[in-house]
């Protein structure tokens, strides 16, 4: 899930933030787990959404400039208000208090990557296949003997893919994830969250997917693409990025007990972290993870009517130029 965010690949590709996908728009388990513990009007008649189309359609040629151009122009006549209305982020120390006084659930174990999918798959597996043994004992002859053997294998066979080749499991876990009754909606609602902080703060959105194991959202600014190639990004760009890494993680964290896609959004932020200057200490990175899922937190609360109007839009697998209609009209 998550964004869960893939930064780049070559560092050629557009900020994405989730899972790693090729169209429109994996998921590391590993992270330190001491993160957490120590209204706008619809459009007028005169709008011409025309030049937003084409800008959007630039962007496949990573044409960043032309989209914020025209989302500036439509904020100046007074359409695309929510377009960058919170464009002034700064990191300041944080606590795990504030967290929860926001009405984040469990924020201590926000970092610690859930297991859910996993076990449910591996009960599944393992439980079937026992009953399904115990029943094919009470065949006939040699069949009593080699159906339950068999069987029982399988249960070895997914354990040695897990082990030899981790990816092909992970996919077979993601789609045994699909029959929880939450799954596309908690999904929609983490991806929204990207989306949605990237669009307040001013970030131009390339695309996004709900897909099961390729759900992201994909963002663009060629700027910034050169700040992390370089190795250069500065304290106030990370700033901003981090707060659109985090946000999924928030959303899940303020909704469920238990968040599910944080994993790819903290390695991601590890990656922008990295490519920072100057290097933040141990104890700068675990201030600025707290930071920034209380902003993004933050954000998404005080903005709850337009992420679920995006919500919405998503998950009826709307453009982009859609979702952000979804954004400004929603009351």
């Amino acid at each position: 899930m998550s964004i869960s965010v893939t930064l780049f690949n070559s560092l050629s590709k557009p900020l994405n933030f989730g899972s790693e996908h090729q169209n429109r728009f994996q998921n590391p388990r590993k992270w330190h787990r001491s993160i957490f513990a120590s209204s706008s009007s619809p459009a007028a008649p005169s709008v011409d959404f025309n030049a937003l189309e084409t800008a959007i359609a630039k962007l496949l040629q990573k044409d960043s400039d032309a989209v914020k151009e025209s989302l500036d122009k439509l904020s100046e006549l007074g359409w695309a208000k929510k377009w960058s209305s919170q464009p002034y982020v700064s990191c300041r120390t944080t606590s795990i208090r504030e967290l929860t006084t926001l009405g984040i659930k469990n924020a201590e174990n926000l970092a610690i990557p859930s297991v859910r999918n996993d076990a449910a798959f591996l009960f599944t597996v393992v439980g079937t296949t026992g009953l399904l043994g115990v029943l094919a004992g009470q065949l006939p002859g040699d069949w009593g003997f080699f159906v339950p053997y068999l069987l029982g294998s399988i249960s070895l066979v997914v354990l040695a893919v897990g082990s030899i080749s981790p990816g092909l499991l992970q996919a077979a876990i993601n789609g045994f994830s699909s029959f929880f009754p939450d799954y596309q909606e908690r999904i929609a609602r983490h991806e929204a969250a990207h989306f949605l902080v990237a669009y307040l703060i001013g970030l131009p959105i390339l695309g996004y997917s709900l897909d099961i194991g390729k759900e992201h959202v994909n963002l663009i600014d060629k700027r910034l693409e050169k700040l992390i190639y370089s190795g250069q990004l500065d304290a106030k760009e990370l700033d901003r990025l981090a707060v659109v890494a985090m946000a999924g993680l928030a959303a899940e964290g303020l909704q469920y007990d238990k968040v599910v896609g944080q994993s790819a959004d903290l390695f991601t932020l590890q990656r922008l972290i990295n490519r920072s200057k100057p290097k933040l200490s141990k104890d700068q990175q675990l201030n600025l993870t707290r930071w920034a899922v209380l902003f993004a937190g933050s954000l998404v609360k005080n903005n709850r009517v337009l992420h679920e109007a995006l919500m919405s839009a998503m998950l009826k697998k709307s453009t982009v130029l859609e979702c952000i209609e979804a954004i400004e009209k929603a009351e």
